[in-house]
């Protein structure tokens, strides 16, 4: 029964005559700029369709158990409410699974920023030993031996191998999560000065104020840079030094990738290792200044907020949820 639905999609895409797809037409939210995309990966239908499938399928992991989904929850942005998600075997990594959402505007991919592109960053998970603990010459066995996959995949990626198209399809599908339609774009990019209320835009201009968006500008508030912001006093080298991990250089230590606040106010817990549990928490952190590091960023300083200051700055970021896309359907 599980390959019912795919096996229509099969019957129903292979029986075509067309020779050539049409394009997708990606839904970019009112505001938000154009985007670039890689000549090799145009999204169409049967791509986008066909990544999505694979995304919540958990014939990518050794073990038949997990899927992408199994990580990723729409109704949490595309994050996960555990301080850390469960691979195979109930195996624990070191870090918070990131949102997807809005990837398409997104540079440098993961909290160390150590894949740079969508399609690329696909096989980390596949092969990461505490999450599918797989390898590609296994997922292409997998798939060459799947109903209807290995014909799709050829339909929708001619010529190409089966490790090509299965991580460009899921990339396709991923670049198709956009989000930006919470009260607050309305309020901003859409024109509706009455979308957000006068504490959340009180909220918006205390965001400003105390240098928030200094870091975490643009739609997808995020300025795409990394940045220690004292997290710890120590980051222990056996432990989780940040992007140095990816350059070696002692200058990276502890900087990790300044995320998108999208829906953050459904995306707990927070930071990379999913060590603060609510927004009011975080809030507190960024306002004590961070703790004393000999690489944190001069941006983190210390503000003070009074009690209903916090609450406005909170209502803001509450503001951010996009409720259309949380409550849509996988």
């Amino acid at each position: 029964m599980r390959y019912l639905p795919l096996l229509f999609l099969s019957l129903l895409l292979l029986s075509s005559c067309q020779k050539e797809e049409k394009s997708y037409a990606l839904d970019l939210p009112p505001g938000f700029p154009e985007v670039d995309l890689p000549e090799d990966n145009l999204p169409t239908p049967l791509r986008v369709e066909l990544g999505k499938r694979l995304f919540f399928d958990p014939i990518l992991s050794r073990d038949s158990s997990i899927s992408c989904g199994s990580c990723h929850f729409r109704r949490l942005g595309f994050a996960d409410d555990r301080v850390i998600s469960p691979g195979i075997e109930g195996r624990l990594g070191f870090r918070n699974a990131p949102i997807l959402t809005n990837l398409i505007y997104r540079e440098n991919f993961f909290f160390d920023g150590g894949v740079p592109n969508l399609e690329l960053q696909v096989v980390a998970p596949v092969e990461d030993e505490n999450e599918m603990d797989f390898h590609l010459g296994g997922v292409v066995e997998r798939l060459a031996r799947h109903p209807e996959y290995a014909a799709l995949l050829e339909k929708a990626y001619p010529g190409k191998p089966l490790t090509f198209a299965f991580t460009r399809a899921i990339a396709s599908y991923e670049r198709t999560l956009l989000t930006g339609q919470s009260a607050f774009d309305h309020y901003y990019y859409q024109g509706d000065s009455n979308a957000l209320d006068s504490q959340e835009k009180r909220g918006w201009q205390l965001f400003q104020d105390k240098g928030c968006r200094d870091c975490h500008s643009g739609p997808n508030f995020s300025n795409e840079e990394f940045v220690n912001i004292g997290l710890y006093a120590d980051y222990d080298y056996n432990g989780d030094p940040g992007r140095r991990r990816v350059t070696a250089l002692d200058s990276d230590i502890g900087k990790f990738k300044v995320p998108s606040l999208r829906n953050i106010a459904l995306t707990a817990p927070y930071m990379h290792d999913g060590s603060m549990q609510s927004l009011e928490e975080v809030v507190d952190f960024f306002a004590s200044g961070g703790k004393a590091h000999f690489n944190k960023s001069p941006q983190m300083q210390a503000f003070t907020l009074s009690a209903q200051e916090k609450a406005d700055l909170i209502a803001f970021l509450e503001s951010l949820t996009d409720w259309e896309f949380v409550q849509g359907t996988d």
